[in-house]
């Protein structure tokens, strides 16, 4: 008898092993070798290698090409520890880790799985989840909306031999141009404008190592009056001064006592403490999800220098979609916010209260629930079983290894018909927005962007930097309150601030340095500076409310010139559509006063090696190409020339309109 017990027990863990080999994959396979075999602990990390397959062309990916270095995504040192709170107690462990050097001590900045170089990474062990969707869909959702969220790539995980099962690879959280775009501070970091940050701040558990900086009070009645616990993400805690410490939680409490009181004022109310949209597009996540654990812990904010506070990144959304590992808490119709259970701090449920905030709320959930756009629940639905092919082998072997997504299927059907009855009750609940539907805006227009100027011998191109913003209507616009809403550059401009009509402003990135080479006064200056490759600009009023968007780039169809080669981008008329490639040119290829400081001619292309177009607001009567020894070379009446028979150089074009003459330098290339 026991001779029959011992070899049916060693069927069982033949067949257990035989149900664990693991080859290959059609997801990138992930490593995981620590030096000496030790087992990864909670902290310190632990030095390891790791090796990333991953076949680029989609083929599939086998466990033996961790020889071949044609299909290493990385290959390289690791330092890793487990990660996490309830889920660390799980079999199944989550990870952190940075991608280190060859010392093992320097970090290694590496883009992995196609996401921007950084040294700080995630392996999301998917806990509690039994779809292995819900985080990965919020993700994408805040990304959709316009926000940054962590970049993600599902991939299966082995660590020293043993094969763990489905992951998802992704960027942690921190302060980083490609990921929370904020300045970075130090600790002489005290005095304004510096102490105004960046910061990114989290209301979370503090798991005995990061001390709390300070606690806000949840509603409630009687006894239960929950606290919540804020602490710095960024700078550490080890790092942050009392002066900043103390500034970011001024704003905090600033926040709470304009909420509180239903302060709608844009000088000293709730839109000039908070960008209202990044809160109301992190509510809609957490509340569309009915995320059991936001608004109390894994929520972030952040602020940038001279900037806004602002909700977000979205984190940590496994318990969501209708699913409780704890209970029956992600029910489809309440609010989490006012749910006696984790509803944060107070300032959350009084923006709700608030009733411009709760307009702006429903506006941007039925945008977004709508034909065709992210929330919409077929849109939704068929994302879902898209994420669903995707990693449907790899749950199985998961399954096999921990027996823990055995439900799989019903629980993708049942999430499903969760966000049927969520979006349903949302929309019979949520209230109108006929108050903030149609807004006046300003007829302001985005004009001139020198992102990239040339560097000369004493002076860094950055410095020169400027973008010019022109009122395109007859009447004068009160800027208070109006704001570059996308981070990577923060300018706010004062209350009382106007704009004539038919005028333009410029906003440099250093007004000392235009004033004193281009010779003019500039409007203000911006924080930080713009980016060399691409970005979103963005004027909002104080409520959000996009007023004009440009997102430029330095690669075609948007005009390469003014890629630090001395080029200014250059709206060819005002009453175009700016967000169009189309639609810009770039400007004289020298620096000149005459084209930044107005707006009454345009020259493109230039250089050119045929026709050239002429853009003015007055009538043509005559435009004459002279030679830089004063000799006139060619002669027109009309907004068009013909340069292609003229000799590469440069060329001085006489424009004479019926009240003015302008007189632009042109370059003739061949």
């Amino acid at each position: 008898m026991k001779r029959l017990i011992v070899l049916l027990s060693l069927l069982c863990l033949s067949l257990l092993s035989s149900a664990q080999a693991f080859t290959d994959s059609n997801l990138p396979i992930v490593i995981i070798d620590t030096d000496g075999g030790v087992t990864i602990p909670d902290e310190p990390k632990v030095l390891a290698t790791m090796k990333i397959i991953w076949h680029e062309d989609g083929s599939r990916n086998y466990v033996s090409d961790q020889n071949s270095s044609e299909f290493l995504n990385y290959d390289g040192r690791i330092g890793i520890e487990i990660r996490g709170s309830s889920s660390q107690m799980l079999q199944k462990k989550p990870y952190g880790l940075e991608t280190l050097q060859a010392d093992n001590v320097t970090n290694n900045n590496v883009s992995i799985l196609g996401m921007p170089k950084e040294n700080d990474w995630v392996l999301n062990s998917l806990a509690y989840d039994q779809t292995g969707i819900r985080d990965v869909l919020s993700y994408e959702l805040s990304e959709k909306l316009g926000q940054y969220a962590p970049r993600r790539v599902y991939c299966e995980v082995m660590i020293n031999g043993d094969y763990k099962g489905l992951y998802v690879f992704m960027e942690k959280i921190k302060a980083d141009d490609n990921r929370v775009n904020i300045e970075k501070m130090d600790a002489t970091c005290n005095s304004y404008p510096e102490v105004t940050g960046g910061y990114i701040t989290k209301t979370d558990k503090t798991n005995g190592s990061d001390p709390v900086a300070w606690t806000m009070q949840s509603y409630g009645s009687g006894w239960w009056t929950p606290s919540n616990d804020f602490i710095h993400h960024y700078p550490k805690p080890e790092d942050i001064t009392n002066a900043q410490n103390n500034h970011i939680k001024s704003v905090f409490m600033n926040l709470a006592s304009a909420a509180g009181s239903h302060n709608v004022s844009i000088g000293n109310g709730i839109p000039s403490i908070i960008d209202v949209s990044a809160f109301v597009d992190f509510m809609l996540i957490a509340e569309f999800s009915s995320n059991v654990d936001v608004y109390t812990y894994s929520t972030f904010f952040h602020k940038d220098r001279l900037g806004k506070l602002r909700a977000g990144p979205v984190w940590d959304y496994n318990l969501a979609y209708g699913h409780d590992e704890f209970g029956n808490r992600s029910r489809y119709d309440v609010w989490q916010f006012d749910n006696s259970d984790n509803t944060g701090p107070k300032f959350w449920k009084d923006l709700f209260n608030t009733a411009e905030f709760k307009c702006y709320l429903a506006k941007r959930w039925f945008e977004v629930t709508s034909d065709g756009n992210p929330f919409n629940y077929n849109v939704i639905c068929s994302r879902i079983d898209e994420f669903d092919a995707l990693i449907t082998e790899a749950v199985e072997r998961d399954n096999q290894r921990w027996h823990k997504m055995q439900q799989h299927t019903s629980e993708v059907q049942a999430m499903k018909t969760w966000i049927q009855q969520r979006i349903n009750w949302l929309n019979q609940h949520i209230g109108s927005y006929s108050e903030c539907d149609d807004i006046d805006l300003p007829p302001l227009v985005i004009s001139k962007i020198h992102y990239h100027p040339l560097d000369l011998p004493e002076i860094n191109g950055n410095q020169l930097e400027f973008i010019q913003i022109n009122n395109n209507g007859d009447e004068d616009i009160d800027l208070t309150g109006i704001y570059l809403r996308e981070l990577g550059i923060t300018y706010q401009f004062p209350n009382g601030a106007r704009l004539a009509a038919l005028d333009s402003l410029v906003l440099c990135s250093d007004s000392i340095t235009y004033i004193n080479y281009y010779g003019l006064t500039p409007f203000g200056e911006y924080n930080r500076k713009l980016s060399n490759k691409s970005e979103n600009i963005v004027i909002a009023d104080a409520w959000g409310n996009v007023i004009d968007e440009v997102h430029y780039a330095d690669s075609e169809p948007w005009p390469t010139e003014p890629d630090g080669n001395g080029p200014y981008l250059q709206l060819i008329d005002l009453n175009s559509d700016n967000s169009l490639a189309e639609n810009w040119t770039y400007s004289s290829s020298f620096y000149n006063v005459e084209d930044i400081s107005a707006c009454k001619v345009v020259i493109y292309p230039n250089p050119s090696n045929g026709i050239v177009n002429i853009i003015t607001e007055e009538e043509v009567i005559s435009v004459e190409i002279v030679d830089l020894s004063g000799k006139t070379i060619k002669l027109s009446n009309c907004n068009t020339i013909d340069t292609s028979s003229l000799n590469s150089g440069i060329y001085i074009l006489k424009i004479n309109t019926l009240h003015n003459l302008f007189t632009e330098k042109i370059s003739i290339i061949k």
